[in-house]
């Protein structure tokens, strides 16, 4: 439920600053709406590749729960943060927000934790992974080698 509102609140700041700058800028921001999708991206795939290698029970359902939880709440953040620091955005925004932006949202904390949760655990080459089966071990010789 943390890593949803950590990312959620994350995902509306970027929302908000890149809103601000195109209103700013409106032919300028190709390259920081590039920038943002790429810190968006990473923080969720670094975060998920540290639950990997740090072999945190459950990590799965959380990041789906995490996916969900920021999706919703970073749509209703970046109406507010639009309307309180940009233009007048309104509760109008709010449907638009909640179907296509919170999906868009979730599938950008999704697919990258999908890919650090592959990655995270293959980080450590000494540590067995858990769809490893245990190493197979040489039996001890009965007579004693001399």
């Amino acid at each position: 439920m943390v890593r949803g509102a950590v990312l959620a609140v994350v995902h509306a700041v970027v929302a908000v600053v890149v809103a601000a700058v195109k209103a700013g800028n409106p032919t300028g921001q190709s390259v920081v709406e590039a920038v943002s999708l790429g810190v968006l991206v990473g923080v969720a795939a670094v975060w998920a590749a540290v639950d990997g290698w740090r072999q945190v029970p459950e990590r799965g359902t959380a990041w789906v729960v995490a996916a969900l939880v920021a999706g919703v709440g970073s749509a209703v953040l970046q109406v507010i943060g639009r309307g309180i620091f940009v233009d007048q955005t309104g509760v109008s925004a709010l449907g638009g927000a909640l179907t296509g932006g919170a999906a868009f949202s979730a599938l950008l904390v999704l697919l990258p934790a999908g890919l650090g949760l592959v990655v995270g655990p293959r980080l450590d080459p000494d540590r067995p992974r858990e769809d490893e089966d245990e190493p197979v071990r040489a039996k001890p010789s009965p007579r004693p080698r001399g």
